[in-house]
């Protein structure tokens, strides 16, 4: 599935932060630039900033209100002090951003995920999703052709038929 640059790459840096959680600063980074984001550094004070917005990002893709999915956007949005810029850096065209590239990495990076999710809530509403596996709490954005995803990985999905299907034989 091909969403624009924040609905997609946006959206699932926000997935990754949450998934990642409290993890290194280096680790975050790499994890935003795997999704075509061009930070470069994090300290260990942005990381942590990085991960308590993490925390406020988890409970969007837990919720299954669409309604109720948008209100919490919002209030991202609004923390996040978000508004449209055209930014040159990095010898790349003139592009949107939802923050000033003078804005602090945290900032850059609240307005980059929140901006990406309202995209994306806007296009594609039920591709965002938590693993539908008891005990996996792994949130994620669907790019699936079809956007019928329930599963984190393929690994949790075949944890779950497996189980079904021996609870089956088991029963008859």
């Amino acid at each position: 599935m091909h969403f624009n640059p924040y609905g997609g790459s946006a959206a699932r840096v926000a997935a990754g932060l949450v998934n990642l959680g409290r993890a290194p600063a280096a680790e975050l980074v790499a994890m935003m630039r795997s999704c075509g984001m061009t930070l470069r550094r994090l300290s260990a004070a942005d990381a942590s900033a990085v991960a308590d917005w993490g925390d406020r990002l988890r409970p969007i893709f837990a919720e299954s209100d669409v309604d109720k999915r948008v209100e919490m956007v919002n209030e991202l949005l609004a923390a996040s002090a978000c508004r449209p810029f055209i930014s040159r850096h990095d010898g790349l065209p003139a592009h949107l951003h939802y923050a000033s590239e003078h804005s602090g990495a945290v900032r850059r990076l609240q307005a980059y995920t929140a901006g990406g999710l309202a995209h994306l809530l806007c296009e594609e509403p039920e591709r965002l999703g938590t693993c539908a596996r008891e005990g996996c709490d792994t949130v994620y954005v669907d790019t699936s052709r079809n956007g019928r995803r329930r599963f984190c990985t393929t690994k949790c999905a075949t944890r779950v038929y497996v189980a079904d299907h021996r609870d089956r034989q088991r029963a008859g």
